[in-house]
């Protein structure tokens, strides 16, 4: 459970995680958590100048790009809205989208609209997130396997609304400074919700937050530092479904990909410093209903 100190107790969803988790609990076996250690495996994707990996949840697709030199990233026919993370502060790149030409500094956060785009970088870490209706990149995702058959426990996949003013190229500087009553940094659009964690220390293990989520997939994308993902599952009645409980070490960069409806908890522990980036798709209903949590809330309409 949340403590008394975190943002996230006063949460509609926050209840104590030991819930039944849904009725059919007993019948449906749980899906395991899928861990990939980018530099631990050969790229999905390699130029002359960078180096791409791909991974996916079942609603989502992170691509995390290590370019050495100037690369250009495009997308020829893209179905609906993508992030652009920047998360080093020397970065700039030059996004081109229809009607539009945007030279944009790092440490930012981009929505690009849908259709025909590009991304033109020097050089630096560049993390891109789709939603999982961008086949041709599901199939490069390096646990794309662990996809072959739709997740019964998550709901068919629906984007939020069109912003009223029409897409376009949004711009978003990571440079916010931290409010008691606010959870993270939270950004989303039509298909996705991005928290840009604030850079950490290690974790105090007396002051831990676990939870469970019902119903949609949760993926933690570490950029800095280390992380130990803990997770247990429910026992239901059908041992068969029992899962042993998991204590996983993933260093940056890399990303975990956690199932409902596993009661889970990320503790950082580089003593030089931890990011963290957690991803959502579709947005999150119940951190959308926080007053002031979601950063561009008057930019995109809730269902």
């Amino acid at each position: 459970m949340y403590g008394p100190s975190d943002p996230r107790s006063r949460l509609a969803s926050s209840g104590a995680p030991v819930s039944p988790y849904g009725a059919d609990s007993a019948s449906t076996a749980f899906a395991p958590a899928d861990y990939l250690r980018f530099h631990e495996l050969p790229p999905s994707e390699v130029s002359s100048a960078a180096r791409t990996w791909y991974g996916r949840g079942q609603n989502f697709i992170v691509a995390y790009t290590e370019a050495d030199g100037r690369t250009v990233l495009e997308r020829d026919a893209q179905p609906d809205e993508y992030v652009l993370l920047l998360p080093q502060a020397d970065t700039v790149v030059h996004i081109t989208a229809p009607g539009e030409s945007v030279e944009v500094e790092g440490n930012s956060l981009v929505v690009i609209p849908p259709g025909q785009s590009s991304i033109t970088v020097s050089g630096g870490t560049i993390v891109r997130v789709f939603s999982a209706r961008s086949a041709d990149l599901a199939a490069k995702c390096l646990n794309a396997a662990s996809y072959a058959e739709p997740r019964p426990r998550i709901p068919p996949y629906q984007p939020w609304p069109d912003p009223p003013d029409g897409f376009r190229v949004r711009v978003y500087g990571l440079d916010v400074p931290p409010q008691e009553d606010r959870f993270g940094r939270i950004w989303r659009c039509t298909t996705l919700m991005i928290n840009v964690i604030p850079r950490e220390p290690p974790r105090d293990v007396t002051r831990l937050s676990p939870h469970h989520h019902e119903d949609f997939e949760q993926c933690s994308l570490a950029l800095e530092g280390s992380f130990t993902h803990h997770l247990r599952w429910p026992w239901v009645a059908n041992q068969n479904h029992w899962r042993e409980d998991e204590h996983v070490v993933c260093p940056a960069p890399s990303m975990a990909v956690i199932p409902p409806p596993a009661i889970h908890t990320s503790v950082a522990t580089d003593p030089v410093g931890n990011q963290l980036v957690d991803i959502f798709a579709p947005p999150r209903i119940d951190f959308s209903q926080m007053k002031g949590w979601v950063l561009n809330a008057d930019e995109y309409p809730m269902p």
